[in-house]
């Protein structure tokens, strides 16, 4: 990875491109850090130093590098348009024209960007108004009781609305710039940028409160962890495919062999986010209804407030499974697979073709998200584990969906950039 990045270096354009992505991503850094209007920066300092955890809004919050309970311009981060992204991606299967348009390719694809960008506005305007009605309520930042903005006037809140959605407008042309003129794709490298701002904290955190043995054991713990997900992502069966040749006019085409590419975790993070979102409902709920009196609001604090119990566990862990099962089934079409096979003449060797490709096809993917499916579940479920064994917060840096980023976004950058320089010195071969 080192080496890619060295000869990158060493390369005009690569370089220039590099040095592009690191000048965006400074900006997004500095803008995460300003304050919006109105907001009382010194009793928000004040009531972060003692904050324990915050389960309502840790997931944002990690998407937004810490800026989201600092409120800062760009509080909402990332997490509007990754919301906005699986909205469309889900709408496209049940939506008979979405589906045209992804069919008619990029323009087509073209149209439901657009689409997406018009949605991420529309969930930031319904995320900042919430996260700036906490504020003004003083429920934002668990257990602090000072006022959070100067003044709980109508202007200041709508000034606050439109700055933290014009924020998320900013990052959007930042993710698009990145990906049109620099290396890999933008609002990948934006996640990852706000995940690994929070991670040297998180890790200091364990050292700060607990001592340099657990500090020691929780690196061990992650580089191992680190190692396995490297594995794991890597990870792909083949499924080998045979071209027959065919005449056209007076040239042969065909003859040639390739195959299918079917990762084991076939579904990436999504289903991770997928869950950790509906169950952060129970505790948005516990946080609007604070009646003792309630059974329900009394059995979700019970079970799901902490996220410590083995009934949260169990039950994400469920949800995980399930939803991988279900993106991989919307995302990956056998059918359409088959059907495009026997339509260019691809057949899979001792398969044949049409009905019992798209059955072969379908026994294999069933086969193979299962391990993928696990291997999400039990990834996730490390930071849950670390808050009950070593009282480790919420953002333990080795947590399933922050390392799930890390590893993925890194692989896929490094990846590109190699593809790149391999291009350039067959270019230069030729020359």
């Amino acid at each position: 990875m080192l080496g890619a990045f060295a000869n990158a270096f060493r390369t005009p354009e690569l370089r220039n491109k590099l040095l592009f992505v690191l000048m965006i991503v400074t900006l997004f850094r500095l803008g995460s850090q300003v304050p919006s209007p109105g907001v009382d920066v010194a009793n928000v300092q004040e009531c972060l130093a003692g904050l324990e955890s915050s389960g309502l809004y840790g997931l944002i919050n990690m998407f937004s590098g810490g800026a989201l309970l600092q409120l800062s311009i760009f509080a909402l981060g990332i997490m509007p348009y990754i919301t906005a992204s699986i909205i469309l991606q889900l709408l496209v299967v049940v939506i008979p024209r979405l589906e045209r348009l992804k069919e008619e390719g990029q323009a087509g694809q073209a149209k439901i960007t657009q689409y997406t960008r018009y949605l991420t506005l529309g969930l930031a305007v319904l995320q900042a108004t919430g996260i700036v009605a906490l504020a003004r309520s003083g429920d934002l930042i668990q257990g602090c009781a000072a006022p959070l903005l100067h003044n709980d006037s109508i202007g200041l809140f709508l000034t606050l609305v439109i700055t933290m959605t014009a924020g998320t407008a900013v990052i959007m042309w930042f993710g698009e710039l990145i990906t049109d003129r620099g290396i890999g794709n933008g609002m990948s490298i934006l996640i990852f940028t706000q995940v690994v701002a929070t991670f040297p904290g998180s890790l200091w955190d364990i050292q700060q409160r607990k001592s340099w043995w657990i500090f020691a054991v929780v690196l061990v713990i992650g580089l191992i962890l680190i190692a396995g997900v490297i594995f794991i992502e890597q990870a792909q069966r083949r499924i080998p495919v045979q071209y027959a040749r065919r005449m056209v006019g007076r040239k042969m085409f065909g003859g040639n062999s390739t195959y299918i590419p079917l990762k084991v975790n076939q579904a990436g993070i999504i289903p991770v986010i997928f869950a950790s979102s509906l169950l952060y409902l129970p505790a948005m709920a516990i946080q609007f209804n604070q009646s003792s009196n309630n059974a329900v609001v009394s059995f979700l604090k019970k079970y799901f407030e902490g996220g410590d119990h083995p009934l949260y566990m169990a039950t994400f862990f469920a949800m995980i499974i399930f939803f991988t099962y279900f993106y991989v089934s919307i995302t990956f079409n056998p059918k359409e697979v088959a059907d495009n096979m026997k339509k260019y003449g691809g057949f899979i060797p001792g398969i044949r073709a049409g009905k019992s490709t798209e059955e072969y096809l379908s026994y294999v993917l069933s086969r193979i998200t299962f391990p993928g499916a696990l291997y999400l579940g039990l990834i996730s479920l490390v930071p849950l584990i670390a808050f009950v064994l070593i009282g480790a917060n919420q953002n333990f840096p080795f947590g399933g969906t922050s390392i799930l980023i890390m590893v993925g976004v890194a692989l896929d950058t490094v990846k590109q950039i190699e593809s790149q320089l391999q291009q350039r010195n067959y270019e230069g071969f030729l020359r």
